[in-house]
């Protein structure tokens, strides 16, 4: 019989906040599979887990999956954490999750912190329905179609960074949504120098702007409120043809193609020069 795939939250800073379900389970297991085993160990200290700790994590091979998916077969069970609240929400937990499920191996869920939810029930922005992206494409027409999603959402936004890069997502984000769209920094939250500054993104750009972000940070925007209506894309080649006519480069128009309508700069690039 198959052992049993347990996915823990654990705090985002402050060890009080790890349930006592959680602590049970991290007890009983025989494995802890963790995104940092350095950063994971004072917590295991801290439950009382005697249990053997394996890494688990973005750059992990399939052999590590696969020896984690072989301890479960032979009937021991496995937490699965991450270095900071839910596993599996920009975490690469969720492919052991799915393995697992694939395998007809039991998967439970120990629920607990999440920064999304902390984020939101801190920001005063409404959190019935809200988009949640993670973090964001670093660059490129990737990073430019998320930000647009954002800036058009009809619905509240929540977004992780890291905060050497959160002055330049606040300065793209009061590119797209405006200067007075409402929107909430939270960063170390649950920890001492725990801090939310809520206002517009034009205040908020030019106060992280001055006084950088440290720690990891939930970024809340504010939605539109307005449905958003769709329009069919773009002809492609056609949108090429009328820009090409303008007076702009092909480069420019490959580049323009890519953000308005998705596709590739590479695939832009060899539309434009096919005509």
């Amino acid at each position: 019989m198959a052992g049993t795939l347990y996915v823990v939250a654990t705090p985002l800073g402050n060890l009080g906040d790890l349930s006592p379900r959680a602590a049970d389970t991290l007890k009983r297991v025989a494995v802890v599979a963790a995104e940092d085993t350095r950063h994971s160990k004072p917590l295991l200290v801290h439950a009382g887990s005697r249990a053997e700790l394996v890494s688990f994590h973005e750059h992990s091979t399939e052999r590590a999956l696969e020896r984690i998916l072989r301890i479960l077969s032979e009937g021991r069970d496995v937490a699965l954490i991450t270095d900071a609240g839910t596993p599996a929400i920009s975490d690469p937990g969720v492919a052991l999750v799915a393995a697992a499920r694939e395998r007809g191996i039991p998967v439970v869920t120990i629920p607990g912190p999440s920064a999304v939810a902390a984020g939101l029930s801190v920001s005063g922005i409404p959190g019935d329905r809200y988009l949640f992206l993670g973090f964001l494409p670093r660059k490129g027409s990737d990073r430019r179609r998320f930000l647009l999603t954002a800036a058009a959402s009809e619905w509240t936004v929540v977004i992780f960074e890291a905060p050497n890069r959160v002055t330049q997502l606040l300065a793209d984000l009061l590119e797209v949504c405006g200067p007075e769209r409402r929107a909430a920094v939270s960063r170390e939250m649950t920890k001492v120098f725990e801090e939310t500054r809520a206002g517009t993104l034009q205040e908020l750009s030019e106060h992280y702007a001055e006084a950088p972000a440290r720690g990891e940070v939930t970024v809340v925007i504010a939605g539109t409120g307005q449905q958003r209506v769709t329009e069919p894309p773009p002809d492609a080649a056609a949108r090429a043809k009328t820009l090409l006519a303008e007076g702009l480069s092909r480069k420019d128009v490959a580049n323009k193609l890519a953000e308005e309508t998705g596709m590739s700069r590479n695939a832009a690039y060899r539309l434009v020069n096919e005509l």
